[in-house]
Parts: structure tokens; C-alpha cells; sequence
């Protein structure tokens, strides 16, 4: 499938909602190709990955996040103006947190990657995390590092995974882009600890709302200002909201688990009924960390408002949001700080190959004191730091600021050329 040129239009139609990751069409090398490839993983998922291609590249950069499958990521261009070849994979499940836990997530990576050297024959392969997509490159390196015998074998809701028997190729080299400190180290610092009752977002403790004027909420454009008092109330509240909803998720599953044990053993056609249901739950009010409306705090070039949006009624109680939809199995895996496996704090310092760090000084979920203990954790001898302006997504902040897209992109490809790798 040849891709040529297209215009802006037709792509940002098909792309909806993505604008922030989408590529510009004008910038795709008249003669790439694309082709999909269907695989099977270590544990017989099928997942799909896209090749964009030029022809008798030596190096490909693959880029997954472990819900999204934006094919249309403004780096494959700026890979492919660099003489590499692109692989952007889609995970098992994208778009839903139900069937995701990022430990068989792993082996959707392993899958591409055995494909691209066993079957496509590529010299190096370099993963491309941006976003959600940097722990999970960084877990799969320090997961692929060790014995088979040493990896995990089970996700932190129970669920056995097959990594010890899996081929797990390592990378030659790491590139994370706006890379936030996990999933679950995310909605720790986001997560609003005022809801008093899960099952009704609108039941709150008003005394510890970020939204709140008389705790120092103000509507844009003026900032809000917390109080340090506040800010400690707050964060320990937040950390007891997740011990909450661990302690519900494990509730869930014991459940299950008691049931499974009692239908085996002959039990009643209830026992079988509630082995066989996968319960799904809600979280609401996750999009409500004090450092999106309090510009003082962690000061950056970021704009007022969260990576959704600037309105917190939309983004807080909208229904498109972090961990809004979980099972107990993916929110102990992906959403839990207390749980989840995946961090950058724990995966990072297994890091050996050359890592480049790319981050966007307007970032409203990375911000600067995210970005340095992420680099400070990093393992890898090999490593480099940039700070590009622009937001979550690279685009401009100000009027007439330098594009950080094609400044990140320029970035990779020198980084590409200095260790040899096209």
C-alpha cells in the first residue's frame, strides 16, 4: 500500500479526538509503503502491527502504547525522513482498559519484535515509548533482561502470564517521548480524594475538593492557589482512595476465586454463575491533580487544565477519562500505584541499552519534577535529556513558538545517526 501525500483533511476526519498524536501528511516521504501484519503472540492473542517503509532500512523504531493504537503518530514521519523504517503496534485490546494488563501486554511487544527481526530481518530494533507507552517499554526491557525463569509469572491480580516461556528479544535502544511515571503512579497524583462513595460520583467531602474556592480553587485564567497544609491533606487522601479501591478490586476477586473453588468441587449452579461472571467496575472523578489548576506548583510552560481539557466538570466527571471503566484484574494491574508492576521508578534503573529522553516543558501530566526522577532512574550509562516547548502532545503553547513535534523529531533522528543506528 503506497501512502504518498495526502491531504490534512482527509486524515484528521478518519482521526477524530487524535489531533494531538496525529502526523502531517505533507512531511510522509512520497515513496513509503505501509503494510499490516497479523500475529499471534506467546499466549495466542492476535495483534496487528503497521510497517511504514522505504526500502533496505537496517533499523526500525516501534513505537506501542499499551491501550492506544494511533497508527498516525506524528513520529513515523520524522523516523521515516531519517532513513528508518517505522513500526507502530497495536495492542490486544485498544480503546478499553477490560481486557488490559500490561504483563500480557508485554508479549503484544514481543510478538512485533520477533517479527521484524526473525521474519523482516532488521539489524536493530530501538522501541519508541511516548506517553503510557514509556513504562511499558521500560517494563518490557527489564522484563526481557532477566532469566526466563526470573520474569514474572502471574499479574497482580492473579492472573497467570507466560512470560518465562516466551521469546522477549531486548531492543538496542529506548527513546521515550512526554514518558509519564506509569499508569498507576498517573491517577495517583490525578485521582480527586474527595468522592465518599464510589457508586456515586456527586457524594464528596467538600473540605477536601481541589474545586473548591474555599480551598483555593479559582476558574481560568487565573490560577488557583493551594495551601501546603491542604496539598498534604489532599495527597495522603488520594493515596487512600487507591487503597480503597485495591482493597474492592481484591474483594471482587476473592469472590471469584472462592466461587471457582466451590463449583469445582461441586457446587450449586449460583457457585458456577458467579465463576463464570468477570465483574467491571467504574471509577469516577480521576482527573484532578492540584498542579493542572495551581500553576505555582511544579512551575512549567504548561497552560491551565489537564491533558483532557481545561474544564475539570467535563474531564472529571466526563465519560472519557483515566481508569474510568476497569475489571479487578486491570485496575490492579494498570491503574493501582499500590499494585501495578509498572513503573518508571521500578523498571527504569534494569535499563542497559542507549536511552534518549525527550520532554515537553508545557506538559500537563509530565511535569518537571516527574521528568527528572524519571531520568534520574534511568540505569543505562548511555543516556540523554532533552526539553522541547510545547504540550503533552509536542504542539506549541504560545503563538509563533518553534513546532516541538518537528524539534523532537530532529532530535530522534540525530540521536538515530549518532550511535549508528541508520
Amino acid at each position: 500500500m503506497s501512502l504518498g501525500h495526502r491531504s490534512e483533511g482527509s486524515v484528521a476526519t478518519a482521526t477524530a479526538g487524535l489531533r494531538g498524536t496525529i502526523w502531517n501528511p505533507d512531511l510522509l516521504p512520497g515513496d513509503v509503503s505501509l503494510t499490516a501484519h497479523a500475529l499471534t503472540t506467546a499466549d495466542g492473542a492476535s495483534v496487528t502491527g503497521y510497517l511504514f517503509r522505504r526500502g533496505g532500512e537496517r533499523t526500525v523504531v516501534c513505537s506501542m502504547h499499551p491501550r492506544e493504537c494511533v497508527v498516525t503518530n506524528f513520529v513515523v514521519p520524522e523516523v521515516l525522513q531519517g532513513g528508518c523504517a517505522m513500526w507502530v503496534m497495536a495492542p490486544r485490546s485498544p480503546g478499553n482498559d477490560l481486557r488490559l494488563e500490561h504483563e500480557t501486554a508485554l508479549l503484544d511487544l514481543a510478538a512485533g519484535q520477533i517479527f521484524l527481526r526473525e521474519t523482516m530481518g532488521f539489524e536493530y530494533c530501538i522501541l519508541q515509548g511516548t506517553s503510557g507507552g514509556g513504562p511499558l517499554a521500560a517494563f518490557y526491557c527489564q522484563q526481557a533482561g532477566r532469566a526466563p525463569a526470573a520474569r514474572l509469572t502471574h499479574s497482580p491480580g492473579g492472573r497467570p502470564v507466560k512470560l518465562a516461556s516466551a521469546t522477549m528479544p531486548l531492543p538496542d535502544g529506548v527513546i521515550f517521548m512526554s514518558a509519564h511515571p506509569g499508569q498507576g503512579q498517573l491517577l495517583l497524583t490525578q485521582i480527586d480524594p474527595a468522592v465518599t462513595d464510589e457508586g456515586d460520583p456527586f457524594r464528596i467531602d467538600e473540605g477536601i475538593s481541589a474545586f473548591s474556592t474555599a480551598n483555593g480553587f479559582r476558574k481560568p485564567p487565573e490560577s488557583s492557589s493551594y495551601a501546603p497544609e491542604f496539598l498534604a491533606r489532599y495527597r495522603a487522601a488520594q493515596r487512600a482512595r487507591i487503597v480503597r479501591i485495591d482493597a474492592f478490586a481484591r474483594q471482587l476477586l476473592e469472590r471469584k476465586a472462592d466461587a471457582r473453588r466451590r463449583s469445582k468441587a461441586g457446587g450449586d449452579e449460583e457457585a458456577a454463575a458467579l465463576a463464570a461472571h468477570s465483574p467491571i467496575f467504574q471509577v469516577w472523578r480521576t482527573d484532578a491533580d492540584p498542579r493542572c489548576f495551581d500553576l505555582s506548583l511544579d512551575p512549567s510552560d504548561r497552560a491551565y487544565g489537564s491533558v483532557w481539557g481545561a474544564n475539570p466538570l467535563v474531564s472529571n466527571l466526563g465519560s472519557i477519562g483515566f481508569a474510568r471503566t476497569c475489571t479487578p484484574e486491570g485496575w490492579l494491574s494498570n491503574w493501582s500505584a499500590l499494585s501495578t508492576n509498572v513503573s518508571m521508578e521500578a523498571c527504569a534503573p534494569d535499563l542497559a541499552v542507549p536511552v534518549q529522553v525527550i520532554e515537553f516543558t508545557g506538559d500537563n501530566s509530565v511535569f518537571p519534577s516527574d521528568a527528572a526522577r524519571i531520568f534520574e532512574a534511568i540505569g543505562s550509562a548511555d543516556k540523554e535529556r532533552h526539553a522541547v516547548h510545547g504540550n503533552h502532545h509536542g504542539q506549541p503553547i504560545v503563538e509563533g513558538a518553534a513546532n516541538g513535534q518537528r524539534v523532537a523529531g530532529q532530535l530522534i533522528r540525530n540521536w538515530l545517526e549518532h550511535h549508528r543506528f541508520r
